[in-house]
């Protein structure tokens, strides 16, 4: 059976998802996952995973048009079942142009009456949540699935900053202002020890800030490595 699962949140959100395809894939084998570019690293490798459909719903794929042209793809594909956990109307958007006979989503979705399939939300951890799409059962621990070459480009960061030993990581960046706790600095000049601060391009300069807190023990590898080789 051709099933797809339809994922246009955020990088959390594609990590807290892992434990569903991990279900799926058991009962289906590997899925076709919709996400959006700056997600598909996460899933890149993944032995749940089938094919990764790039979705750039703020670049190339922007606006109706790009949404109607992704529908159509998603119909010449012919998949049989559509899992939603994001609960987005674009998301049952795409579910409903894909043709597939079954659609399952949860029932608070914003267009949860286009489901085929309506689960309610639980008040369990996200991961058991989402796992729920897929039915009763044990729920997978989130993974990754990182290869040996992302574990190589960690491994040489941390030895040209000198990094030995036991470190705490910390990730001060996010998409949402709200999100961006102003207090890392403190939390790092706080913490023993060895302190490494990672997250993208966009959060260089706040890694700087907190670094200057105590060069010789805090360093940055924000902007210095990819998504992967953060993890």
């Amino acid at each position: 059976m051709a099933v797809l699962v339809i994922q246009t949140a955020f990088l959390g959100d594609v990590v807290l998802t892992t434990p569903l395809l991990i279900r799926l894939a058991e009962q289906h084998g590997p899925v076709d996952v919709l996400v959006t570019p700056a997600a598909a690293a996460v899933l890149e490798g993944h032995p749940a995973v089938r094919e990764l459909i790039r979705y750039d719903k703020r670049g190339r794929d922007r606006g109706l048009g790009g949404l109607l042209r992704l529908g159509r793809t998603l119909r010449s594909r012919r998949y049989q079942r559509v899992y939603l956990p994001h609960r987005s109307a674009r998301s049952a958007a795409l579910a409903l142009w894909s043709g597939a006979p079954e659609r399952i989503g949860f029932a608070d979705g914003a267009a949860a009456w286009s489901y085929t399939r309506r689960i309610p939300r639980t008040g369990a951890h996200e991961t058991a949540r989402l796992a729920a799409l897929a039915g009763p059962g044990p729920v997978p621990r989130p993974s990754l699935e990182l290869r040996a070459a992302d574990r190589a480009l960690a491994l040489c960061w941390l030895e040209q900053a000198e990094v030995h030993g036991p470190f705490t990581a910390l990730a001060p960046g996010s998409v949402w202002a709200t999100k961006r706790w102003p207090y890392y600095a403190d939390l790092a000049g706080s913490l023993p020890g060895t302190v490494v601060i990672v997250g993208g391009p966009e959060d260089e300069a706040v890694g700087r800030s907190i670094v200057a807190r105590d060069p010789s023990r805090i360093h940055s590898a924000a902007g210095a490595l990819p998504l992967r080789a953060s993890a």
